[in-house]
C-alpha cells in the first residue's frame, strides 16, 4: 500500500508541475494585448451600431454581430493554443490543399460587392475564406523554410517558396481582392527576409517584380483599382468621386483632436459621410472619437503585440516556430502600416482591414488562430520572459 501511495502522490505533482509549466510559458502578453485590441474593436463596432439608430443590442447589429465573433474567437484561441503545434508540420501538404480548395470554393460560389466573389455565407454569417487563407499559408512557408534552414543562400529555395504561394495569391488576386493578395505577398518577403535569405536573390526577385508592374497595371487591374490606388496623391482632384473617401477620413482625423469628441460622438459617422467606416476606415471614426491620444494607444498596443509575436520567434527552439513568427509579425507589421496609412493619406486604398479592429469575423478568428499557434509554440518550447 504504501508504494502505491508514493506513486499516485508522484503523479499527482508531476500534473501540478505540467499546469504550472504550462501556465510559465504561455505568454500573458501577447493574450493582453490581443484582448485590449479586441476591446477597442467592440468599443468601435458599439459606436456604428449607435450611428446606425437600430441600437447596439439590436438584432443582426455590429455590435451583436462583434460580440459573437469574439466569442467564437475566443473559443479558437483557446483550442489552438491547446493543440500540439508539430501537427501541423505533419499536415502541411493537406492544409495546402485545403487552402486552395477553400479559394477555389470562394471563387467559384462566393458573392460580393460589383461582381467580386470574396464571402461564403455559413450558417447565416458571411465568412472570407481568404483571412484564414493567410494563417494557413504561413504555416506551410513556415514548414518549408525550416526545412530548408542554412540553405537560404540558393535561389533554387526562394524560387520554391515563390512557387508555394503564387497559386493561393492568385486565386485571391482573381476574386478581385487586391489587398488581401498584397498581404499575401508581404508574408512571403517578410518570411523569406527573416529566413536568412541571400538578399542578392531578394533584389532580382524585387526587380522582377517591378518590371511585371506594367504588366499587371495594363491587364490585370481594374479601372476602380487604379483608381483607388492612386486617388491618395490628389484627392482633392476628384472629391466626388475617386477621392471622396479619402478626403472624408483625413476630415474625420482631423476633426478629432488631442482627446477626440467622444465614443459615439463621430459626426462623420452619425451622418454617414464616410463609407465602410465599419470596415476598412474604422480607424478614421476611431481617431475621431478617441483622439490622436486614443489613435496613438492603439498603435502602441499593436507595436507591443508585434515586439511579442518577434520575441516568440526568437526564443523558439524549432525554426518552424521562428518561422511561424516571422510570417505573422509581417502580416500584422504590413496590414498595420497599409490600414493606417491609407486613413490618413499616405497610402494607396487598397481595402486591407485593421486586425482587431475592423468589423469582420473572419479577419478576427485567423488572428486568434494565428496567435493560439504562437502560444501552442510557446508553451512547448520553454518559458516566457517578460
Amino acid at each position: 500500500m504504501g508504494a502505491i501511495n508514493v506513486r499516485e502522490t508522484s503523479v499527482a505533482d508531476w500534473g501540478s508541475r505540467s499546469i504550472g509549466t504550462i501556465w510559465r510559458a504561455f505568454d500573458l502578453q501577447i493574450a493582453t494585448y490581443a484582448v485590449l485590441l479586441t476591446c477597442f474593436g467592440l468599443a468601435m463596432a458599439y459606436s456604428n451600431s449607435v450611428a446606425g439608430g437600430d441600437g447596439a443590442l439590436a438584432s443582426g447589429s455590429v455590435f451583436l454581430r462583434g460580440l459573437l465573433w469574439t466569442s467564437i474567437a475566443l473559443v479558437v484561441f483557446v483550442a489552438a493554443t491547446a493543440f500540439d503545434y508539430r501537427w501541423l508540420k505533419t499536415l502541411a501538404w493537406p492544409l495546402y490543399a485545403l487552402q486552395i480548395g477553400l479559394l477555389v470554393t470562394t471563387l467559384a460560389f462566393g458573392s460580393g460587392v460589383g461582381g467580386s466573389s470574396r464571402w461564403i455565407g455559413l450558417f447565416g454569417l458571411q465568412f472570407q475564406f481568404s483571412e484564414l487563407a493567410k494563417i494557413l499559408m504561413i504555416v506551410i512557408l513556415a514548414n518549408y523554410l525550416a526545412a530548408r534552414r542554412g540553405r537560404m543562400n540558393s535561389v533554387w529555395s526562394i524560387i520554391g517558396a515563390c512557387v508555394l504561394a503564387a497559386p493561393p495569391w492568385a486565386l485571391v488576386l482573381l476574386q478581385p481582392d487586391l489587398g488581401t493578395s498584397l498581404v499575401f505577398g508581404a508574408i512571403l518577403v517578410g518570411m523569406l527576409f527573416l529566413s536568412g535569405a541571400s538578399l542578392r536573390w531578394l533584389g532580382a526577385l524585387a526587380l522582377a517584380v517591378l518590371a511585371a508592374l506594367p504588366f499587371v497595371w495594363t491587364y490585370v487591374l481594374r479601372d476602380y483599382q487604379k483608381e483607388r490606388l492612386t486617388s491618395f496623391l490628389d484627392p482633392l482632384s476628384d472629391i466626388r468621386g475617386a477621392g471622396y473617401q479619402l478626403y472624408q477620413s483625413q476630415i474625420a482625423v482631423g476633426s478629432g483632436g488631442w482627446f477626440g469628441k467622444g465614443l459615439t460622438n463621430s459626426t462623420q459617422n452619425q451622418l454617414d459621410f464616410l463609407p465602410v467606416q465599419t470596415t476598412d476606415f474604422v480607424f478614421a471614426i476611431l481617431a475621431e472619437e478617441l483622439g490622436f491620444i486614443g489613435a496613438m494607444v492603439v498603435i502602441g498596443l499593436f507595436i507591443a503585440l508585434i515586439w511579442r509575436v518577434i520575441a516568440g520567434g526568437w526564443r523558439s527552439k524549432d525554426p518552424f516556430g521562428t518561422m511561424f513568427a516571422a510570417g505573422l509579425g509581417s502580416m500584422i507589421v504590413f496590414q498595420l502600416f497599409v490600414n493606417v496609412g491609407m486613413v490618413i493619406g499616405i497610402m494607396p486604398i487598397t481595402g486591407i482591414p485593421l486586425p482587431f479592429i475592423t468589423h469582420g469575423g473572419a479577419s478576427l478568428i485567423s488572428m486568434a488562430a494565428g496567435l493560439g499557434i504562437l502560444e501552442s509554440i510557446n508553451i512547448r518550447q520553454g518559458r516566457a520572459e517578460w
